[in-house]
C-alpha cells in the first residue's frame, strides 16, 4: 500500500497542479479579499517556480555536494548504486532506455575503473506500477557489462521498490557478503535524493559515504535572463524538489529515517 501511495503522491505534489488549483479557486471564489489572496499566491508561486535563479539557489541548498574522485581515500569495498534511472515503460524492449539520472550508472562505472571500489551493489526492483517485470538492478547490470565492468564485480539486489527498501535489502545483502561487518561503503545516487537515501541507510545501521551524481543545480549565474526570463526546466526542477521533500517528510513520519 505504501508503495502505491508513494507513486501517486508525486501527481499531487506538483507545481503545475498547485498553480492550477490556486488559479481556479481564485477565479471561482466570491469574496474579493480571499480571491485577491489566492490570485496573489498564484502569481507569486508562478514567478518562483519558473525563475531559474531562485530555483538554482534552492537546488544548491538541498543537493548534497559532489566529491571529487581524488577525495576518496583508499579503496572502498562496495558502492551501492540506487536505481530509478531506467525507463521500464519505453519500447522497443530489446535494449535499455536511460534518462538523465544515468549519471548514477556511469559515475559508478568510473569509480570501479579508477580502482575506488572493488564491487558494485546494484539496488532496485521493478519500481514501476506498469511496464515489464525486469528489475532495474538487472537493467543497470546490462549497461555496466557493456561498459566493461566484469560480471564478478556486479552484485544484484532486485527486490526493493523504494528508497527505504533499497536500504533494507542492501543491508541484508552486505551482511551476507561481509559477515564481519567492517566494510567501507559508498552510496551512489542523485544529489537531490541523497539526503533521504543516506538517512535511510544510516537508520538501517550502515555507515555510508555519500557520492552524489546527477546534479540539477548549476554554477551560479546572475544575468538578467536568469532573473527575469521564465524557464520550463525550473518548473520541472521544482516538481522533483517538491516530490522529494514530500518523500522525506513521509519517511520521517513512518520512521524510515
Amino acid at each position: 500500500m505504501y508503495f502505491v501511495l508513494s507513486k501517486t503522491v508525486g501527481l499531487l505534489v506538483n507545481p503545475l497542479v498547485l498553480l492550477f488549483a490556486l488559479l481556479i479557486a481564485g477565479l471561482l471564489v466570491k469574496r474579493a479579499r480571499i480571491r485577491g489572496m489566492l490570485l496573489g499566491a498564484f502569481f507569486f508561486l508562478a514567478f518562483v517556480f519558473s525563475n531559474p535563479l531562485l530555483t538554482n539557489e534552492m537546488l544548491l541548498l538541498w543537493e548534497t555536494p559532489a566529491l571529487r574522485y581524488n577525495q576518496l581515500e583508499g579503496s572502498y569495498d562496495v558502492a551501492v548504486v540506487l536505481s530509478g534511472v531506467t525507463a521500464p515503460n519505453r519500447g522497443p524492449y530489446d535494449r535499455i532506455h536511460l534518462h538523465k539520472g544515468a549519471d548514477r550508472i556511469m559515475h559508478a562505472v568510473q569509480l570501479y575503473k579508477l580502482g575506488k571500489v572493488e564491487k558494485l551493489l546494484l539496488s532496485g526492483g521493478a519500481g514501476s506500477l506498469q511496464g515489464d517485470s525486469i528489475s532495474e538492478a538487472t537493467r543497470m547490470q546490462r549497461v555496466m557489462l557493456l561498459a566493461g565492468v566484469p560480471s564478478e564485480a556486479l552484485l544484484i539486489e532486485g527486490q526493493s521498490r523504494n528508497t527505504y527498501e533499497n536500504a533494507r535489502y542492501s543491508r541484508d545483502a552486505l551482511q551476507q557478503l561481509y559477515p564481519q561487518g567492517s566494510q567501507r561503503v559508498l552510496l551512489v545516487t542523485s544529489a537531490f535524493h541523497m539526503r533521504r537515501a543516506a538517512a535511510c541507510f544510516q537508520k538501517q545501521g550502515l555507515q555510508v559515504t555519500p557520492f552524489s551524481t546527477d546534479f540539477y543545480s548549476m554554477e551560479r549565474a546572475y544575468g538578467l535572463e536568469h532573473l527575469l526570463v521564465p524557464d520550463p526546466e525550473a518548473v520541472q526542477a521544482w516538481s522533483r524538489l517538491l516530490k522529494e521533500w514530500g518523500g522525506f517528510i513521509s519517511y520521517k513520519v513512518a520512521g524510515y529515517i
